[in-house]
């Protein structure tokens, strides 16, 4: 049961999304194609082969939007900045249409005492840096992030204090050069691991650049972080469990917050697969100078591991495979529901690291229905975020220090690759799987259900400061 007095006077009850997701206005006001546009339009690589070209019209709706934020009572709203709105060849002339939609959605987002948080890359690569270098295969892509992400410091930092660097870099690399299925669709474990030490170096790199900029504010990357299981207590089993939270949490982690690589994951990668990665001389020095000030924690299920065997066709022969867990319920697309995994997540970052952690993104994505009176009753959704909020509230009377939680996502918006029919938002967007609809704004009872919790918490928040 969620006990709202738990939770800091400050803290951020926000909500999310990603600008692919929710913007739409694909070719306008001088924005140029990013690696998911192109993406896209290959067939077969999404569901009916929707793309993110109109999504939810947020870039011509954002004002009725924000409005609603407003409405809910939102403290705080996470969203993403197209890095070709900002600057069409990926780096050179700044595109001043860009700056200004986003200058007004953060002006939009403080007149109603909103608080901007700002994803710098959430998976959107200009494809002109994909076509030119590779993008993030070459470390040409240091010098031209960072140079990004100083145009956005430079507009935006006066009015943001909440920055994260990176979205999910684990999913990110891993969907796009390992399995193929996230552009640039490439599948080669090798060079997946190579860019993703070039994605630890620029990340570290913006941070520190932050800091030496001195912005009254903090960043950090938002990392989807999973909760690992033994299938059971055979000693093998557990084993298996703990090779895999080697290479798959503390190998993405530690390079963030303790600027190295677990030893156990480095020897994993060479005798598994033969990888080395390319560390050269004062790589490791950068990663430990842009240790972050919070962690965004992206958190939607558990997994659970056990012990495979040789020559396995799936997970990592003789090593572990992902098992079903028999004691959790899962949603239609078979995530395994599991709230008490976020308190063990929250528990595991802060004993490992001793540092402020932000919940970027919680939710559940289901299919929903609108009544003949156009209401959508959610109660699953409702259930399921107020399990996880208090799990949230328990990892905090742990001892973590938790400063916000913003669910996914406010309003429905494109699922990267299941179409319009997965939706998490409170808010019903009128669009349907073959991309027609009126994108009108329907409030979900979950809506009036977060609006009441966030109502409580300022309610009790303000008696306390009276009885103070």
């Amino acid at each position: 049961m969620i006990d709202v007095t738990k939770f800091s006077r400050d803290f951020l009850w926000g909500s999310a999304s990603a600008a692919y997701q929710v913007e739409g206005a694909w070719d306008e006001d001088g924005k140029s194609l990013s690696i998911w546009d192109i993406f896209v339009r290959q067939p077969n690589r999404t569901f009916k082969n929707t793309t993110g070209d109109v999504a939810v019209d947020h870039y011509h709706h954002y004002k009725e939007d924000v409005e609603l934020m407003a409405e809910m009572g939102l403290k705080a709203y996470r969203f993403s900045i197209a890095w070709t709105r900002i600057l069409p060849e990926g780096r050179g002339e700044v595109n001043q249409k860009g700056i200004e939609f986003y200058s007004n959605l953060i002006d939009e987002l403080l007149k109603y005492n909103i608080e901007p948080i700002i994803t710098i890359y959430h998976w959107d690569l200009p494809q002109v840096l994909q076509d030119e270098y590779g993008g993030w295969e070459s470390r040409k892509i240091i010098d031209d992030f960072l140079y990004y992400a100083e145009i956005l410091f430079k507009n935006f930092g006066d009015r943001v204090k909440y920055w994260i660097g990176l979205n999910e870099q684990n999913v990110f690399v891993g969907l796009g050069y390992r399995d193929g299925r996230f552009p640039p669709g490439i599948k080669n474990i090798q060079l997946m691991h190579q860019v993703n030490h070039i994605v630890n170096l620029a990340n570290a790199t913006i941070i520190k650049r932050f800091h030496d900029l001195k912005i009254k504010g903090q960043i950090g990357p938002s990392f989807a972080f999973p909760v690992l299981y033994a299938l059971d207590n055979q000693p093998e089993n557990v084993l298996a469990m703990e090779k895999s939270l080697d290479v798959n949490v503390w190998y993405w982690m530690d390079a963030y917050l303790l600027g190295r690589y677990p030893k156990t994951a480095l020897a994993y990668l060479k005798n598994q697969f033969d990888i080395e990665l390319d560390i050269r001389e004062g790589d490791l020095e950068i990663l430990k100078a842009g240790r972050p000030d919070f962690v965004g924690v992206n958190y939607y299920q558990s997994h659970t591991f056990a012990a495979n065997v040789p020559n396995a066709e799936a997970g990592e022969p003789d090593q572990f495979k992902h098992v079903p867990n028999e004691h959790l319920e899962r949603t239609s697309w078979e995530w395994e529901i599991d709230p008490i995994g976020l308190r063990i997540a929250l528990r595991r970052i802060t004993s490992r690291y001793d540092i402020p952690i932000m919940i970027t993104e919680n939710g559940l994505g289901e299919y929903d229905t609108l009544t003949e009176d156009r209401k959508i009753h959610d109660p699953y959704r409702i259930e399921y975020l107020d399990k996880h909020i208090t799990a949230v509230q328990d990892a905090i009377e742990d001892g973590c220090q938790v400063i916000g939680y913003c669910t996914w996502s406010f309003t429905d918006l494109l699922s990267w690759l299941n179409g319009y029919g997965k939706r998490y938002g409170f808010v019903y967007v009128d669009r349907d799987e073959e991309e027609g609809g009126s994108l009108e704004r329907i409030r979900k009872d979950s809506f009036y259900w977060y609006q009441k919790l966030i109502k409580e918490f300022e309610s009790k928040r303000d008696n306390s400061r009276t009885h103070s």
